[in-house]
């Protein structure tokens, strides 16, 4: 089946069979947003058992996010040029045997390795999902897939927390940590099986079937993310010393080199690995600003408040995964109830939503301190950032999407999904950094981190209000 008739008007039963599809995309783009969390939790087991340094938990935790994040755009458009289909398979297997290989891994070492691995089967699975939903869904159809999507993708975060606690705690065949890894495996087989029977195929594209990929883009892109994300990850760990400046540094300039090269590819009628035409998209640049700034800041809560939990209130794995659950049911409502309200509310969602979510993060930082365990007030805060949260992606990105073309789905699905990532690795190592930099009490760095969580929604909120106004 061609791109064209992807875009064909759907019947009843093709409408019907979308929503299956969609379906059996969320359940892979579930596994791949919990893995983003799910081993948080289980890192003082991880850590006893491997006999693991702090350097080599942090890339455990940062390995996945890192490769993950680095191989999206890559991912994108491999699945625009051989098929999404075929894609998504591929990206499936490879996360499914790299996840059995990271329950069986023998030392830290081979851990970190694959996990990098997981982390590039997912890129290669994630961003097919998007360009699907694009491109088999429109109108009203569009708005509820990418509520669901919105919902699995910030909110499976949350729910690998909750599922990486209960495992580690049920210490399932007595493997500790492992089965956090393993639990993967039955799902990614069945997802295996079923995507050629339930996923459209999706033939390479007609107009420009032998292109060669854009290895220069990809080599720039790959380079200005590991130039950036690494010393993000371990530049705390070794006191932040001078070269993790100049690797930083030297990763903008990488990317700077990346948008000239895209650009003379894209001039000489080439395809390049990302068509900066996208962003000609009204409320795209806004709105990915306002997404990035959204996830910084919630990924730096996730990290930061499961360390607060763990080791400055003594929580179990569980106890911590599930105090989560409140903030990821009202993250699910609010992402599903929001098409309810009179159709011309819907642009201001995202900055109602941001601004709860940044009263969430004051909630969190003025009742922490005054609680003995965790206090009500911080509990409270956590439930309103979901619920802010909630308000404001699922509408976000309709907005970004709304005057998207087809043609460029894959552009606008690798640039959505690698925000997200590299957002929530910022966050966790930037907000990481703060809150260690702060020290003890644990409750002082915990209430001194959500000030700055507070900020960045505020930044996130000015950004979604320009998006607002461009989207009108």
């Amino acid at each position: 089946m061609t791109v064209q008739t992807l875009r064909a008007p759907a019947r009843t039963g093709q409408s019907q069979r979308n929503w299956v599809v969609l379906a059996v995309l969320l359940v892979g783009q579930f596994m791949c947003s919990a893995d983003v969390m799910i081993v948080n939790v289980a890192m003082p087991s991880i850590g006893r058992q491997l006999h693991a340094s702090g350097a080599s938990l942090q890339l455990i935790v940062g390995g996945y996010t890192i490769a993950y994040a680095m191989l999206l755009i890559t991912g994108a458009r491999l699945g625009d040029r051989y098929g999404r289909r075929r894609m998504f398979q591929t990206g499936v297997t490879a996360f499914t045997a790299a996840s059995l290989a990271c329950a069986l891994a023998p030392d830290s070492q081979a851990l970190i390795g694959f996990r990098f691995l997981q982390g590039a089967g997912a890129a290669l699975l994630v961003p097919q999902i998007f360009s699907i939903i694009q491109l088999r869904f429109s109108g009203p159809a569009r708005a509820r897939a990418l509520s669901a999507y919105a919902a699995v993708l910030s909110g499976g975060s949350v729910a690998g927390l909750v599922l990486g606690g209960a495992i580690v705690t049920a210490n399932l065949f007595g493997e500790g940590w492992r089965p956090v890894f393993g639990i993967n495996v039955p799902f990614g087989i069945a997802l295996a099986i079923l995507a050629p029977h339930m996923l459209p195929a999706d033939e390479p594209r007609a107009d420009k079937p032998n292109a060669d990929l854009d290895l220069a883009g990809l080599a720039t892109a790959v380079a200005a993310v590991l130039l950036i994300v690494m010393p993000l990850v371990l530049g705390q760990e070794a006191g932040w010393p001078v070269w993790t400046f100049v690797s930083m540094a030297a990763g903008a300039a990488t990317g700077v080199l990346f948008v000239r090269i895209e650009r003379r590819v894209a001039a000489r009628g080439g395809s390049p690995l990302l068509n900066l035409d996208v962003l000609h998209a009204p409320a795209l640049p806004s709105g990915l600003s306002a997404l990035a700034a959204s996830q910084v800041a919630y990924g730096g809560l996730m990290f930061t408040f499961t360390l607060f939990l763990q080791a400055g209130l003594g929580q179990s794995a569980l106890r911590a995964g599930l105090i989560y659950l409140p903030m990821a049911v009202t993250f699910g409502l609010a992402s599903f109830s929001w098409r309810r309200l009179r159709a011309g509310l819907h642009r201001l969602l995202p900055p109602v939503g941001l601004a709860l979510s940044g009263i969430g993060y004051l909630a969190i930082a003025i009742a922490v301190p005054h609680g003995h365990g965790l206090a009500p007030g911080a509990l409270a805060g956590t439930v309103a950032v979901g619920a802010g949260m909630g308000l404001a992606i699922s509408p976000l990105l309709t907005q970004l999407l709304a005057r998207v073309l087809p043609q460029r789905a894959a552009d606008a699905s690798g640039l959505l999904t690698t925000t997200v990532q590299l957002g929530q690795l910022t966050g966790v190592a930037i907000l990481g950094s703060v809150y260690f930099a702060l020290g003890q009490p644990a409750a002082h760095a915990m209430s001194g981190t959500a000030y700055w969580l507070a900020a960045l929604s505020l930044t996130s909120l000015l950004a979604a209000t320009a998006a607002a106004r461009a989207a009108r």
